[in-house]
């Protein structure tokens, strides 16, 4: 027999199934109702429920509930600073099943060569990582990143089969005003799925964007936004990463009645609050908390997912489809105890078995050497410009503060929460330092830098001292990228992140242990953010408003451009 008559004869069984799940209840996502029986499997697909099953394999799941595999709808996973396959083994226990990533972040430090890493790695693992064509690279024409990814060098990478469409389009001002390169880039993907990113945009200038043919959108920070989109026809992916928490605000709109056109996503979640937290899987328990129905978090999490995004062969636990499987022990608790991907057990034997690829963008740190002179911030005016952090978020507040020249500086004032915040360009290609002030870290002294900074990856350091700031900075060059914490000239942690200066070597729990270290290291300085490492990256994204720096200057991102000096 050929695959389709062997499943069609498990399903009927004229023939033993090749695995059973035996004793759970499956939780069905279109009716809500809770299904006895045997799940029978045939490869890696589902061929059977609601009946009793012959199988060659049987595994016991009595008491338990099993449910659709999570997708992931969008993410980066560099921001989870581990390689795909790291990510594989730390994410995929959790029950999350698909992952559709951007990989927009290594793009924009060594080009194609970075999204063919991440479709090569897609090959090998257990999840499978659907892996979206970047669309924005750089973000805008106001910063400096390693590459530029063209309509004409997109083509190059299409087709691959780990690909659904064009990823995130950050440069919603290009789409709305009609620039040639983001038409090329829409006209190349039309009829297709193009992803958004469109924070706080509204009106007719939103009527415009959905009108490109963008149909999903995760930059939705309060209900009313995200109500707008939805009644548009957008599909809307509540959000909740490292930084970026926006769960709580948009829960009252996940109603049943909605359920169908909204999603989950992470977008940028490390191995610290993975392990401390979780990942999809603590989004439905916290959704649940607050009074979300187990229907329509479980649906959003799987179902509403694979509609969103054309993946027709997953999404609930029914005939015919993927056997991507999460047995847990109650809906609310969401606590995985046993997970399937594409019908294969989720266990070390599975993942040891796997292929693996060398590592990519190496030695990608080209940055000058900076000295303690190279923050000082001239300038006669006191009214000074100042990005204000809004923890939880990676929009922020354009303040304006009065700042007294000395010397011919604008000095930091820890006293009033007022810190220099420099960037860096160091992909060798001008040396550009831009200068800067930014409240909400909390630094009493020392300074941390990082060149995890979203998107052109350059190096990020703020500190309230200018020594400190610079040994920060050029430690950076010295492991290849990645974070430092410094006091006093003295280094307190560090993590190397050797791949493009985004992703470490190591096993997922030496990053989350580094973490940890790195986090003890920043609060002893003041830092009172819970995230300072990715809300520093954030800080240099020039398509999320309301103020940002890149190594080009200040950018006031509501009117989209860089504030003369």
């Amino acid at each position: 027999m050929d695959d389709l008559e062997r499943r069609i004869a498990q399903a009927r069984g004229d023939q033993p199934a090749d695995l059973v799940l035996r004793g759970g209840q499956v939780f069905d996502l279109v009716t809500g109702a809770m299904i006895a029986g045997d799940v029978a499997i045939c490869g890696d697909r589902i061929v059977g429920i609601g009946a009793d099953y012959d199988a060659g394999e049987v595994i016991d799941v009595t008491g338990l509930t099993l449910v659709p595999g999570f997708i992931d709808t969008h993410l980066h996973v560099e921001s989870s600073l581990v390689t795909p396959f790291e990510f594989d083994r730390c994410v995929t226990p959790r029950g999350i099943t698909t992952a559709i990533c951007d990989p927009h972040e290594i793009a924009n430090v060594i080009g194609l060569d970075g999204i063919r890493y991440f479709q090569q790695a897609s090959e090998h693992l257990l999840l499978d990582l659907r892996v979206q064509l970047s669309s924005c690279v750089p973000s805008t024409d106001m910063e400096t990143a390693g590459a530029r990814i063209e309509a004409d060098d997109l083509r190059e990478v299409m087709n691959h089969p780990s690909g659904i469409g064009l990823a995130e389009f950050m440069n919603y001002p290009g789409v709305i005003h009609r620039d040639p390169s983001a038409m090329a880039k829409l006209r190349l993907f039309e009829g297709g799925h193009i992803d958004g990113h469109c924070p706080q945009l509204s009106g007719r200038d939103l009527n415009a964007y959905i009108a490109a043919g963008i149909r999903t959108e995760h930059e939705a920070t309060t209900a009313e936004e995200a109500l707008e989109k939805l009644r548009k026809g957008m599909r809307v992916l509540i959000r909740e990463g490292s930084v970026s928490k926006d769960l709580d605000a948009l829960q009252p709109i996940l109603t049943e009645a909605a359920s169908g056109y909204i999603c989950l996503c992470t977008d940028d979640r490390n191995p610290l609050d993975i392990g401390e937290h979780g990942h999809l899987d603590y989004m439905i328990r916290r959704l649940i908390k607050l009074g979300t129905t187990p229907l329509s978090a479980y649906r959003a999490a799987s179902l509403s997912a694979a509609e969103a995004f054309g993946l027709k062969d997953r999404g609930l636990i029914a005939p015919g489809l993927r056997a991507d499987i999460v047995a847990v022990g109650s809906l609310e608790a969401c606590d995985a105890r046993l997970v399937l991907c594409a019908g294969r057990v989720v266990e070390d034997a599975a993942f040891a078995e796997r292929g693996f690829i060398p590592p990519v963008g190496r030695a990608s740190v080209k940055a000058p050497t900076v000295r303690a002179e190279d923050f000082r911030c001239s300038g006669n005016r006191a009214e000074t410009d100042v990005i204000g952090i809004m923890e939880g978020k990676i929009i922020t507040q354009h303040l304006r503060e009065e700042i007294t020249p000395q010397d011919g500086d604008k000095r930091p004032d820890p006293a009033r929460d007022l810190m220099r915040i420099a960037v860096i360009e160091r992909h060798g290609r001008n040396g550009n330092i831009a200068t800067g002030f930014v409240r909400g870290f909390g630094i009493a002294r020392g300074a941390i830098a990082s060149t995890v900074c979203h998107d052109h990856h350059n190096i990020a350091v703020v500190g309230a001292d200018y020594d400190d700031m610079a040994l920060a900075a050029n430690r950076l060059s010295d492991i290849e990228g990645g974070f430092v914490v410094v006091d006093g000239g003295r280094i307190l942690a560090e993590l190397a992140l050797p791949i493009a200066g985004l992703m470490s070597l190591d096993p997922f729990e030496a990053v989350r242990d580094r973490l940890v270290d790195l986090r003890e290291a920043a609060r002893s300085l003041g830092v009172t953010l819970e995230e300072p490492f990715l809300q520093l990256a954030f800080l240099a994204l020039p398509v999320i408003p309301a103020l940002k720096i890149t190594d080009r200057g200040m950018v006031d991102v509501e009117r989209f451009e860089i504030i003369a000096g």
